[in-house]
């Protein structure tokens, strides 16, 4: 995370993980399985679902980090913590990926939102706490 995209810290690390879990969740819940059928009946629409299904997964991850500070983990957040993970969050959008490595942006291209919409969902999970605030459809 550090050396490829400039996000350092356990908390990045941790918030990367955090997201491929709730991509689990989502598994679970059955909204991956609905994201693919709409997908498939609406071509149209495919990278707008996945990025809505890739913001979630943020959120889901900022519900988790939220844990951290209330307490209700036994891990507990430090000073600059959350700041690691909205960096990570910042870092891993389409847009700062593709001015990275390509020096242009391609929003048609997009799948997993911009590093301002994934910052504002995993924000949105960490300041609510809860998984309901993180309807990003």
């Amino acid at each position: 995370m550090q050396r490829q995209f400039g996000a350092a810290g356990d908390t990045a690390q941790a918030y990367i993980l955090a997201h491929e879990v709730a991509h689990h969740v989502q598994n679970q819940l059955g909204i991956i399985e609905e994201v693919n059928r709409l997908s498939q009946s609406d071509p149209g629409r495919a990278n707008d679902l996945s990025i809505s299904l890739e913001l979630q997964a943020d959120c889901f991850a900022g519900v988790w980090l939220s844990t951290l500070r209330d307490g209700s983990s036994a891990a507990i957040l430090e000073a600059n913590d959350l700041q690691e993970a909205l960096n990570a969050a910042a870092a891993v959008g389409d847009d700062a990926i593709q001015e990275q490595t390509t020096g242009r942006v391609n929003p048609e291209t997009w799948t997993h939102g911009t590093s301002e919409q994934r910052l504002q969902w995993l924000e949105t999970g960490f300041e609510t706490g809860e998984p309901d605030a993180c309807n990003t459809f």
